[in-house]
Parts: structure tokens; C-alpha cells; sequence
């Protein structure tokens, strides 16, 4: 059975760079990026973009992963997502992050998606404060229609350990990250794709509402779904699956790592431990080639 993971960062060096330098700590951008290393024993990517790349497409061999989506995770990084997917041969979607209270994104984001850079988008509504279902948001969602692309909308928990080691700011807001808000967005916007990543991140209640009344809305597996302790009663992931696969059914859930760096590279282990997982729930063969790999080809119109 071939897989397609639908969530991964790629976390080039100009990510790390970007945020040295938002940080508030003492020292260059050198000296924190050492900082990092020195706390997480992560390996940082090399300046030289196509080195980087040439890595991941050797770690996707490895494991034999046939394709990934991945995400620029600062809007600096679009270029060189755009570029290692343009590389890739096919096997690989760059999707954007974006802010749509910035001027000027949906017309950017229609230009990337013309040209066939991008699949779609990241947004993080809860970091960069807006609500899901503002005006700027629907001015996005718009163009995203018009194309039939893809919405990554983040929800519940955010934690990103890189961020808590620059010191940057805890700012995102738990109150515009509710999946219940994507109901109104996606339908207005019903040829786009809206997905909710990690299960919602601790709205699994209402991810699993808002998929029940909206078709194109799709949830992912990505992380290492560690919000499944913040449930109560507590949940384990096939229990989880189970709720899943009766409210999404087997055709709108796409299996996610959320891989992001070396030495950690692709994160097989996660992969086994979904499989494990579905296999517990009771999903057939069917099922789970729907998850791993069908469903994924589906929505990012692969060949």
C-alpha cells in the first residue's frame, strides 16, 4: 500500500532564521539558533536550499512514501517550499501560510495557485487573531473556491517548542480557534476543501460536529496527538478513529506525521501507530488505503 502524508513542515533554515530574529532574547541570530540546537538536539537545515531538499526526497525513498504535502510555515517560506515542489518530479504539494489581515494576500494567494506553486493554504486564525469566519477570512476563502484549492485552518492547542525557546510571545487566542466556526465558511465556500488538522487539537467534539454538517470539510491525523490528554473522559487514538470514521466517514480523513526536522526526518513511527490505530477501530483494508493514500490523491488532483 503506497502513502501520501498530508501534513508536513518543511522547516528550511530561512524558517529558523525568521524566528531568531522575531526573538526577543539577547544575542544574534546565530547565537539563538546555537541556543536551539543546543536545547533540542534538532539539526538545522543547511543554507543551501537544494541540499535540503535532495535530504527530504532521500528520507521519502527510505520510507517509501510516495508523495507529502508541505507547508511553508512562515509566509518567507513560500518561494522555497514553491521551488523544492516544483523540484520534486510530482512528489510534492506546497501549501502557504498566510494572514489574510495582511494586504493584499487573497490576490497573492490567486497568483501562487495560477501558477500552479501552491495547492493551497495554512492559516492559524488563533496566532495571528482573527476570527475563522471574518470578512478578511471569506475574502480569502473566495479565491480559494474559485480554484478549488485547499484551507488548512488550525485549531485548539498550539505549542511550538521553537518558538517557547526564542521567547516569542504566547499571543494566539483559544477563542478564535473553535472548528465549529469553519461551518459558516465552508458553506460559503463549498468547491474549496477545508481541513482540520490533529483531530482539532482538543475540539475533537466539535471538529467532529462540523464535519457532520459540512461535506467539505476533512480532518487530518497529523502530530503526535498529545491534546488526547486535555479529553474527559479520557481518549485513546482508536477510540478516537472510531467517532472519526462515524461522522466523517472513511472517504474525508487523510493521514498526517507532521515530520518537520532531522534527526527525527519522517516520522515512521507515527505512521505505525496510526495504522495500529485503525486497525483497532475495526477499519478494513479499504478503509485504511482511503486514509493513507486515496483520499489524499483525491484531493490534491494527483495523477
Amino acid at each position: 500500500m503506497g502513502l501520501i502524508d498530508f501534513h508536513t513542515h518543511w522547516f528550511s533554515r530561512t524558517y529558523f532564521e525568521t524566528l531568531a530574529a522575531q526573538s526577543p532574547l539577547a544575542g544574534t541570530v546565530d547565537d539563538k539558533l546555537a541556543g536551539i540546537v543546543a536545547a533540542t538536539g534538532l539539526e538545522l537545515p543547511p543554507a543551501d536550499h537544494e541540499q535540503h531538499r535532495a535530504r527530504w526526497m532521500r528520507e521519502l525513498d527510505r520510507h517509501e512514501v510516495e508523495h507529502i504535502v508541505a507547508f511553508g510555515s512562515v509566509p518567507e517560506e513560500t518561494p522555497i517550499v514553491a521551488a523544492a515542489a516544483a523540484a520534486s518530479a510530482g512528489r510534492i504539494s506546497a501549501m502557504a501560510l498566510v494572514n489574510p489581515l495582511v494586504a493584499g494576500v487573497p490576490a497573492k494567494v490567486d497568483e501562487l495557485l495560477n501558477k500552479g506553486a501552491i495547492k493551497g493554504v495554512l492559516l492559524f486564525p488563533a496566532l495571528h487573531r482573527y476570527a475563522i469566519d471574518s470578512e478578511a477570512a471569506r475574502a480569502l476563502y473566495a479565491v480559494l473556491d474559485a480554484h478549488a484549492a485547499i484551507a488548512y485552518v488550525h485549531c485548539g492547542l498550539f505549542v511550538v517548542k521553537v518558538r517557547d525557546l526564542l521567547g516569542l510571545p504566547r499571543s494566539h487566542d483559544l477563542a478564535l480557534a473553535n472548528p465549529l466556526h469553519l461551518v459558516a465558511a465552508a458553506n460559503g465556500a463549498r468547491r474549496a476543501t477545508f481541513v482540520v488538522p490533529h483531530f482539532g487539537a482538543g475540539f475533537l467534539r466539535e471538529t467532529l460536529m462540523a464535519g457532520a454538517q459540512c461535506q467539505n470539510i476533512v480532518v487530518d491525523t497529523s502530530s503526535s496527538n498529545s491534546w488526547m490528554d486535555t479529553q474527559c473522559p479520557p481518549v485513546d487514538l482508536p477510540t478516537v478513529y472510531r467517532s472519526v470514521l462515524a461522522c466523517f466517514g472513511p472517504q474525508r480523513i487523510v493521514f498526517g506525521s507532521d515530520s518537520n526536522v532531522f534527526p527525527a526526518g519522517w516520522r515512521a513511527d507515527r505512521a505505525q501507530a496510526h495504522r495500529q490505530a485503525l486497525q483497532a477501530a475495526g477499519a478494513d483494508a479499504g478503509t485504511q488505503q482511503a486514509v493513507f493514500r486515496e483520499n489524499a490523491r483525491r484531493l490534491l488532483k494527483l495523477a
